[in-house]
């Protein structure tokens, strides 16, 4: 391929990790990347929510609101979640980064990117939508405290899951757990 014929629609079609474009959470375009990680085809993705993407549908509004009250002042978010392939339905670790254009709007319009992180981190226990949400911001460093006001329930309610997640991935202490769920 001559260099003048390399233009920005290659770049977002093979770039190296998966990338959309959004309108109101609805996805517009897509990259291969994407289609790899997700296990689908592109008349699958093209004007559907990204709800399809999503373990459940309170995960995909939760996250939702999760990304509103988040957001940088540039509009900036990124977490780990957890996923769903559509191919096969598999549970799996993503790393969404993504970038509201208008901050004030933020599911408006939207530059998301997916890394897959399925080689490094597993999912090895029969988690709860909840529970997968707790264990992604634990990861993070996030307290109890600060957990339950981004999730919008008390620390102590915090506390019950991460009691349930030490117990499930038999963790001692919470170090262990993270350790546990960095390297599952």
């Amino acid at each position: 391929m001559e260099p003048a014929a390399l233009d920005y629609r290659h770049a977002f079609q093979f770039a190296p990790v998966g990338l959309v474009l959004s309108v109101q959470r609805q996805i517009v375009d897509c990259n291969e990347r994407v289609l790899q990680i997700f296990q689908t085809t592109r008349e699958q993705l093209l004007g559907r929510s990204f709800a399809v993407m999503y373990p459940s549908a309170a995960e995909f509004e939760r996250t939702g609101e999760r990304i509103v009250a988040s957001l940088d002042a540039e509009g900036h978010y990124a977490d780990d979640r957890v996923m769903r392939r559509l191919g096969t339905a598999e549970l799996f670790w993503c790393h969404v980064t993504g970038r509201a254009l208008d901050p004030t709007h933020p599911h408006a319009q939207g530059i998301w990117s997916f890394e897959d992180l399925s080689a490094r981190r597993q999912i090895t226990a029969d988690l709860t939508p909840r529970e997968r949400e707790i264990a992604a911001l634990l990861v993070e460093g996030q307290t109890s405290k600060l957990i339950g006001r981004r999730l919008g329930v008390s620390p102590r309610t915090v506390d019950i899951y991460r009691g349930r997640l030490m117990k499930k991935y038999a963790a001692a202490s919470t170090p262990e757990l993270i350790h546990k769920l960095l390297s599952a």
